[in-house]
């Protein structure tokens, strides 16, 4: 079996474990960024073995420089969308911010009365 037969290489910027919805990216964040060994990032993920999860990291060794490359355009991209959320949350987020928002104001009034009072 060629490492490569591990992948489903769906885009140049969207590789999968083979049988899941689990991108590179996923393993590999966890196993470079996080310091997670292997046999913890397969316990996190049910649907991913652990012949699975070390077939991502080799894959990773023997393509350092263009996985590495992949990574950071996908925490690029990443950061991206959380800037686009937070510019333009969704309904249920602006809702519950303004919640939080009038509880606050709530909690500081009491305060102001009791010490005053």
């Amino acid at each position: 079996m060629l490492l490569e037969d591990y992948f489903d290489f769906l885009r140049p910027d969207d590789i999968r474990v083979k049988g899941t919805r689990v991108g590179i990216e996923t393993i590999l964040y966890d196993f470079i960024h996080r310091s997670r060994t292997p046999e913890e990032i397969a316990q996190s993920y049910p649907t991913l073995t652990l012949e699975q999860v070390y077939a991502t990291i080799l894959y990773y060794l023997h393509n350092q420089e263009a996985v590495s490359a992949y990574i950071a355009d996908w925490l690029e991209w990443s950061h991206q969308q959380r800037k686009a959320q937070a510019m333009n949350p969704p309904p249920v987020v602006k809702k519950l911010m303004k919640l939080k928002a009038e509880k606050e104001a709530m909690k500081k009034a009491d305060d102001s009365q009791i010490s005053a009072g």
